[in-house]
């Protein structure tokens, strides 16, 4: 069996019926996963092409931004090794325009929903009986974070709080053999960005597709070596 393969193993894909998770999760099952889709809304699902797939287990009704809802998601999954954060929110408005709301909104979305399925997928690799214990954690920050633009303080606290998670967890299960990172990603091509930025140069950006790898590479028995890492995965932008 490759290193590379995902034969016999049980991933959550938080975010896992959007434009990157649908990617991910496409990617995932061609290498033998298993994906399991936790959704807020069916609505989600309106362009989520594998639904009906045989390892592909979507429930919806689950709210990740709510503890109550989170833990009870968790507890009804196998044994799990691997968690993948895609799920999250974006909001660019001038500072002195954003609401407490707002900012509330954006760490719920996308740091709350971090916290949460990483603390619950942790909680669900400690009980698995393997002779190969472990297990992987990825998340996604944003280039904003490190490369800073103006007009995204909500957005680019709660990816920062990510990043924070992400190196502080990292170090906490490393023993454990728990391999913690996320992806960096800049302005991704998908069909919302193009149509939000028209004139942009969109073969620049990074694809979904080969955003997905970096993620699985992550996520895979592959990685041996990597963790607390911040990985950029900007294209040519």
């Amino acid at each position: 069996m490759s290193s590379f393969d995902y034969a016999e193993r049980h991933v959550v894909v938080t975010g896992g019926s959007g434009a990157l998770g649908g990617a991910l999760v496409a990617l995932l099952v061609n290498r033998g996963a298993t994906c399991y889709v936790p959704c807020y809304s069916a609505s989600q699902l309106d362009e989520f092409d594998y639904q009906s797939h045989e390892r592909v287990h979507v429930q919806t009704g689950v709210n990740l931004c709510e503890e109550e809802s989170a833990v009870k998601y968790f507890e009804g999954l196998p044994g799990l090794w691997g968690c993948l954060n895609i799920a999250g929110g974006f909001s660019a408005k001038p500072f002195a325009e954003t609401s407490l709301e707002e900012f509330r909104r954006m760490l719920d979305m996308n740091a709350s929903t971090c916290f949460l399925a990483s603390r619950e997928t942790l909680k669900n690799m400690r009980t698995v009986e393997d002779s190969q214990p472990g297990g992987r954690i990825v998340n996604v920050g944003a280039k904003v974070v490190t490369d800073p633009v103006g007009g995204m303080v909500a957005y680019a606290a709660a990816k920062a709080a990510v990043v924070a998670i992400t190196l502080s967890l990292a170090e906490e299960v490393r023993d454990e053999k728990i391999w913690v990172n996320a992806v960096i990603p800049s302005i991704m091509n998908t069909k919302v960005n193009r149509k939000a930025l028209p004139k942009a140069d969109h073969s620049k950006w990074p694809s979904l597709p080969a955003v997905a790898e970096t993620i699985a590479f992550l996520a895979s028995p592959l990685n041996q070596a990597t963790r607390g890492a911040l990985v950029p995965v900007y294209g040519l932008s």
